[in-house]
């Protein structure tokens, strides 16, 4: 199993990605549940969405906590797709 690059800094973007992993809240739910080769893809865009981040700065952005109902509006989004 692929561990999961959470740094326990979960604060969402406006694009609705955390400021701390670099994953989409849709790519957050359910990790564990995701195979290998799922997260192996996940990883390779948080490795580049990180760089970019680098790279790209954005300044003083807005972040806001993951709240309950995105949390389940996510995981909602990731059964239908």
């Amino acid at each position: 199993m692929i561990e999961s690059p959470c740094v326990a800094a979960c604060r969402l973007n406006s694009d609705k990605l955390c400021v701390g992993c670099y994953r989409h809240i849709t790519e957050i739910v359910d990790w564990n549940k995701r195979t290998d080769e799922q997260n192996a893809a996940i990883l390779q865009k948080v490795a580049i969405r990180k760089q970019d981040a680098v790279l790209h700065p954005r300044p003083g952005g807005e972040t806001t906590a993951i709240t309950q109902a995105e949390w389940q509006a996510a995981k909602q989004q990731t059964r239908i797709a």
